[in-house]
């Protein structure tokens, strides 16, 4: 499981705004930790804040998104999108907009509790029927087109896919595998079905089922950066919108 992030930062914060009090009305013109501790409570704060309720970064860790989004890409979530949510508990304690057809989305999957990113593919209520490589949502069929132009994987090719009006691209095998041969599901309310846009080598709902309203983070609208080693220098070559 990955380290909760959130809950660390929040933990700190609190601890150094203990230590502001105490600094402020407590212990008089303290110095040493105390002081440096206290000092750190409004900017560990504004983080916090912006971190919770506005824009959050993220690291791409996986080809599941490929070719929207590479292993090494750093994109930014929009945390307030789909409503204001309280940190560490997710609450959701200010409604806004629901999740669309066709967003990138960052969200915890309903069997543990570690950061995924796909495409909503289908909302309350959608049936989701996948046969051999082809998508259909209530029995309509999403059409598909070869990017001739495009790199894909060896025995893959990169189409793009028209998602009810959102066009975007995919990445699947020539000959589909397990996940894409005929597959059905109807979205229960409350929930949203999930899948990754590299369909045939992604863990998504297709495996785990559809992710609850609750368990979701943001949604993901940018790539700022490109960095996939250590020792290579960043690129913003891919910088842009998330389609």
């Amino acid at each position: 499981m990955d380290l909760n992030f959130e809950l660390i930062l929040t933990v700190i914060f609190l601890i150094s705004a203990i230590f502001w009090l105490l600094n402020k009305f407590m212990v008089k013109q303290a110095e040493g930790p105390i002081e440096f501790a206290g000092s750190m409570a409004p900017v560990l704060g504004l983080v916090l804040v912006l971190r919770s309720f506005v824009v959050e970064p993220f690291q791409i860790p996986s080809s599941s998104m490929v070719p929207t989004l590479k292993v090494g890409d750093f994109i930014l979530v929009s945390k307030w999108t789909y409503g204001i949510r309280l940190p560490v508990i997710r609450n959701k304690i200010i409604e806004i907009n629901s999740p669309e057809r066709g967003d990138v989305m960052v969200f915890f999957p309903p069997h543990e509790d570690r950061y995924f990113i796909k495409r909503v593919i289908g909302l309350p209520g959608d049936e989701i029927h996948v046969l051999n490589g082809v998508l259909y949502i209530n029995g309509d069929k999403m059409s598909q087109k070869i990017l001739a132009d495009e790199v894909a994987a060896p025995r893959s090719v990169v189409m793009t896919e028209e998602l009810t009006g959102v066009e975007h691209a995919i990445q699947k095998r020539l000959l589909p595998t397990r996940l894409s041969q005929n597959f059905t599901a109807v979205v229960p309310e409350g929930h949203y079905f999930m899948m990754g846009d590299n369909r045939d080598n992604s863990s998504d709902s297709r495996v785990w089922g559809p992710v609850p309203e609750e368990r979701i983070v943001g949604k993901a609208f940018a790539r700022w950066m490109f960095w996939d080693k250590f020792l290579s220098l960043p690129s913003f070559d891919r910088a842009g919108k998330i389609q």
